[in-house]
């Protein structure tokens, strides 16, 4: 097998595959460094923490990972705990994929897997016929994998996706008027669970990394640029946003801020020929619902049981895997979508009464959400994640 990508698909399925003795590459444009120092989402599933324990992947995790009952939200100066635990029995572990990323390299290297970094010039070919081919350069010198399938787990900018031809694939594309602007700071958490606070102003959060550092975020336009915030700046709109009578936001060292817009995005299909997308590479979803991560592990659980099941003679996993794996996409796009518009102010729409009017329907949306037992269940449901393998 050849895997283009070492984000925490690709990484994942190796070990899946080694874990049954399959035989596969690794090949990843960037250096071992950036990998290890790309910080993205931080907050895993149910479903996610069960994938990793069930291959013996966890033990970094059962480490550091933080686990949480629920979640808050915030509104109208009120802040409304939604229990997970209760209402549907599961949890969500606060744990950052720059761990994730760093333990799984660091079990590749203990059982000795072949990961390239700085493979230039990837390029997969053949994928339709019955031997595709890899080739890529690494330091200077040109090198070919002949394979029996491709896995494109190399995100939204990589090769994979973009080597189908136009007329095999198709794109589905929203862009939303909001930016985050995110930040990690070296200060305990002031919250046990995750706080998702709507505000005039716009939208905050606050999160962590770990007992000894919090990640925070508030809602700017997508083109903001981070030279206009200073920490004072930052500091002021999360004490604003997220300011609540009788508990107090403990400020920090900012180690690390930058400005992500969030956008929608959904390929039609996961296969062409004998290369299959995981991740990235086939969707992205905005990051208010903390799906992300979990949607990449998702096809990697469906993907790598189907690869097993094509070794062994059955062919059709491999031939679901796309649309199974859609099929619980288009549920979290949905989910991640809802979560984005609820909570976030629309400040691009240039009529006063109508944007006052929008927000005024975004509290009457969270008055019902906190007071139905039914809608806080739904929340916690798909939060907390759908089957992987449904």
């Amino acid at each position: 097998m050849a895997i283009i990508g070492a984000g925490p698909a690709g990484l994942l399925l190796g070990h899946l595959l080694a874990q049954a003795g399959v035989p596969f590459v690794i090949l990843e444009a960037q250096t071992r460094e950036h990998v290890l120092g790309r910080i993205r989402a931080g907050v895993l599933e149910q479903g996610s923490v069960d994938l990793l324990a069930q291959h013996g992947l966890d033990a970094d995790l059962r480490e550091r990972g933080l686990t949480h009952h629920g979640i808050y939200l915030q509104y109208e100066g009120q802040r409304h705990h939604i229990d997970f635990l209760d209402l549907v029995g599961r949890t969500v572990t606060v744990y950052g994929q720059q761990a994730l990323v760093a333990h799984l390299l660091a079990e590749h290297d203990r059982i000795g897997s072949t990961i390239v970094f700085e493979a230039n010039g990837v390029q997969p070919a053949g994928v339709t016929g019955p031997r595709p081919t890899v080739n890529y350069t690494h330091h200077g010198v040109t090198a070919e994998i002949e394979c029996d399938l491709v896995v494109g787990a190399d995100g939204y900018h990589g090769i994979c996706r973009r080597s189908i031809p136009a007329g095999e694939i198709e794109v589905f594309e929203r862009s939303y008027p909001f930016g985050w602007l995110g930040i990690l700071a070296d200060v305990p958490p002031s919250t046990d669970d995750l706080i998702y606070a709507l505000h005039p102003h716009g939208f905050g959060m606050h999160s962590m990394r770990s007992l000894e550092v919090s990640r925070l975020y508030v809602q700017v336009a997508p083109d903001e640029s981070i030279d206009d915030w200073s920490d004072a700046r930052i500091w002021d709109a999360l004490h604003e946003r997220l300011g609540l009578e009788g508990w107090q936001l403990q400020e920090g060292p900012i180690t690390e801020k930058s400005v992500t817009p969030m956008r929608s995005f959904v390929t039609s299909t996961l296969q062409h020929g004998r290369m299959f997308l995981a991740g990235d590479a086939g969707h992205i979803v905005p990051p208010t619902g903390a799906k992300g991560l979990n949607s990449a592990l998702a096809d990697v659980a469906l993907l790598g049981q189907a690869i097993l099941d094509h070794r062994a003679g059955d062919d059709t996993g491999l031939a679901r895997y796309s649309d199974r794996a859609l099929a619980r996409q288009w549920k979290v796009q949905h989910f991640s979508q809802w979560m984005t518009e609820m909570l976030h102010v629309h400040h691009a729409v240039p009529d006063a009464s109508a944007r006052a009017f929008r927000y005024r329907s975004q509290v009457g949306q969270l008055d019902h959400l906190t007071g139905s037992l039914a809608a806080r269940r739904s929340l916690a449901e798909q939060y907390t994640g759908l089957p992987f393998t449904e």
